[in-house]
This record gives structure tokens, sequence and C-alpha cells, in this order.
């Protein structure tokens, strides 16, 4: 006998009243708590809305990647919040990633001391809490390290209490040239790599996917930069009377933080990579040793690209956890978006609006970082013929 659609012994159609239920009930109850939150505030005579965004701050942020000044709205010190949180996250996760694969890689070294000491740096870094970690960093920068009066000279870099002064390139068209040429390098780097591994899988001899590809970019940029007139002028830092003047400079507090997050979180980088080169079967090194690679052929060619599969997964947490551990940034003074909003809370008083807009701006980052490494890892997975 044909069910009916609508009938209740359809299994989809009681499915669907469930979900229809279920998301009934969700609503109810987020209408009810942000009905009754609002019934509260306004009893006791706190103001809410998000119209405070765009009034003055009032404050000055002392790390920024562009002026900001006191007349500004909240909006625009919340915008400095973000941007300071994302260049710690995205530098944490390049840095991280590198540190994290060299010694996951190192443990596996024939060498009893390199093994031993990457064993050693796992053990110990993963097992003392990060913001501990991060509070070690600040008092090494600010207790430790010279005044800005006697920095520490290491070539054009000076090291004080007051960070790290460097020389910058004094902009001109040219460096324009250099990144357009850049960008548009990538196009013939893309195309010799997909070439070399046409090649490859067709021939069987290895050829450079990496580093040829990446001079090939490199000269273009080269090329742009000629054309552009060549530009080498920099403003150096220079020891004044009270601090290191010109040049650019990186905070005690941004230091701190960078360090802090890309040694902590790179112990468990390279656990998840020691584990990933772990899960390729034996024969597949040995069937490597056999057709005459070297250790290092071995790796990047055989091991790795199997390990990625297993790797990439738990990678992606790290990446996440890296993102959301810069929130501890706060502690030391840095002035991440945390930051920003504890002292948008403290003039303002609007505790909900702020705390919503970081919970936003960290689950935004963190479903983009999500999405990326799930597209990487549909592009990296072993296709089965």
């Amino acid at each position: 006998m044909k069910k009916k659609p609508f009938s209740w012994r359809s299994q989809a159609f009681r499915a669907l009243v469930y979900q229809v239920l279920a998301i009934t009930g969700i609503g109810l109850v987020v209408w009810f708590l942000a009905h009754n939150t609002a019934t509260n505030m306004r009893i006791r005579g706190i103001q809410s809305g998000f119209d405070f965004l765009t009034s003055a701050a009032g404050f000055d942020i002392g790390e920024s990647l562009y002026p900001f000044d006191s007349g500004e709205p909240y909006w625009r010190a919340f915008l400095i919040g973000v941007t300071n949180t994302l260049r710690v996250a995205v530098l944490g996760i390049v840095l991280t990633t590198i540190l994290g694969t060299l010694i996951g890689i190192g443990r596996f070294s024939r060498n009893v001391l390199v093994r031993g000491l990457c064993a050693t740096y796992v053990e110990v870094f993963r097992n003392i809490p990060i913001l501990l970690q991060l509070l070690m960093w600040y008092l090494l920068f600010t207790e430790l390290l010279p005044a800005s009066t006697e920095p520490l000279v290491l070539g054009p870099l000076f090291l004080s209490k007051g960070g790290l002064n460097f020389p910058i390139p004094i902009w001109a068209s040219g460096h324009a040239w250099a990144a357009w040429a850049l960008v548009a390098g990538l196009l013939p780097a893309w195309l010799y790599r997909r070439r070399s591994i046409l090649m490859f899988e067709r021939t069987g001899h290895p050829a450079s996917t990496f580093w040829m590809p990446l001079l090939v970019v490199l000269c273009c940029g080269a090329l742009g930069w000629l054309l552009g007139g060549a530009p080498a002028n920099f403003d150096n830092p220079k020891q004044g009377e009270f601090a290191i003047e010109n040049g650019g400079a990186l905070t005690p507090e941004f230091l701190s933080v960078l360090l802090g997050l890309t040694i902590y979180t790179a112990a468990f980088v390279a656990e998840v990579v020691r584990s990933g080169i772990q899960s390729v079967p034996r024969g597949q090194v040995e069937a490597a040793s056999a057709l005459g690679l070297s250790p290092a052929q071995e790796m990047r060619l055989v091991t790795l690209p199997q390990a990625l599969r297993v790797i990439i997964p738990p990678m992606t947490n790290q990446y996440l956890n890296l993102t959301k551990n810069s929130s501890l940034a706060v502690a030391i003074g840095y002035p991440d978006v945390v930051s920003i909003a504890n002292t948008a809370i403290n003039q303002t008083g609007r505790a909900v609006e702020c705390i919503s807009v970081i919970m936003l701006v960290y689950l935004s980052t963190s479903l983009a970082t999500s999405l990326l490494m799930n597209w990487y890892n549909a592009r990296s997975a072993i296709k089965e013929r």
C-alpha cells in the first residue's frame, strides 16, 4: 500500500515535523533569552544597541597598522583590533607550520642528538600552559633586555626593551612594479609546476615543484623592480637620545604573543606531523629506497604526500587553537580585538554588544580557516583509480 506524502506513517513526513518542532523550540528559547535580557536591562536603566560604534572612542591605541586618533569612532578602533589579531594569527600559522613540520620530521632523524632535541622540545613546550609562556616571553623582552638607550646591535637590527627595530624600504613606484610583477609571476609558476607534475607522472623522473616555481616568481618580481627604476633606498633605524628612531619596529607585546603562540602550537603540530608520517606503511619507504631515492626525496615525494591525508584534519584544529589562543594577548597588553572590546565595555557599559563583536570576529576567522583547510584537504586527498 502506497503511503500518503503527508501521512504520519511516512518516515520522511515525521522527520520533517520533528525538524520543524526542533527549530521552533530553539527559536523560542533564543527569543525568550533575548527578551528577558532586554527587559532586565531596561528595568536597570542599562543602555543597549550598537549605536555606540559611531561615537568617538576617546582613547588611543598603542600599536596599529594605520593611524588612529582618539576622536575616531569605536568601529574603527574595533577594526584596528581585528587587524592586530589577524596579523598575529596569520604570521603565527605560517611560522608554526614551518617550525612544527621541521621538528616533526626531526623526530625521525638518524642523528640521536637531533632526534632527542626535537623530542625534548615537544615534551617541554606542550606541557607548559600557553599563558605562562606568553608571560615568560614578555618578561624576557621587558626586563632582561637592555634599555632603548643601550640596545643590542645585530647588524642593521636594534633589540631592546622597546622592541625590535629594523630597516624598511622607502616607498617608490618601483616597489609597486615589483609587487604587480610578483602577482603576474604566479601564472607561469603555476604552469611550470603543473607541467612538472605531469612529466613526473608520465616519465617517473622527479622535477622541482616548489623551488623552481618560487624562483620564477622571484625572477618576475626582480624584473618588475628593475623596470621600475630599481629603488634601493632604506629608512634605517638609528640611535636617538632617548629611543631608537626611524625604521620599522615590532613592539615587545607583539613579539611576545607571536613567539609564545608559535613555539607552543609548533609542539602540537610536530606531533601531528610525526603521527602522519608514521601512518605511511613501512613498505612505501622500503620501495622508495629500492628505487634509489635519497632520504630527502623519499620524504618529499613518497612519505609526506601520503601523510597529508592524516596530517591536514588535526592540523586544522591547531590553526584554530592558535587563532583563538591569541585572545590571551590581552594579558600582556597587546591591543587585539579583546583588548579593544574590554576598553569599550569600561567606557560604554555595552558588555553584550562588545562580547558579541568578539564572538563574531573569532567565529568568522575560524570558519574561514576551516573552509580553506577543507578545500586543501579535498585537493590533497589521494584519488582512488
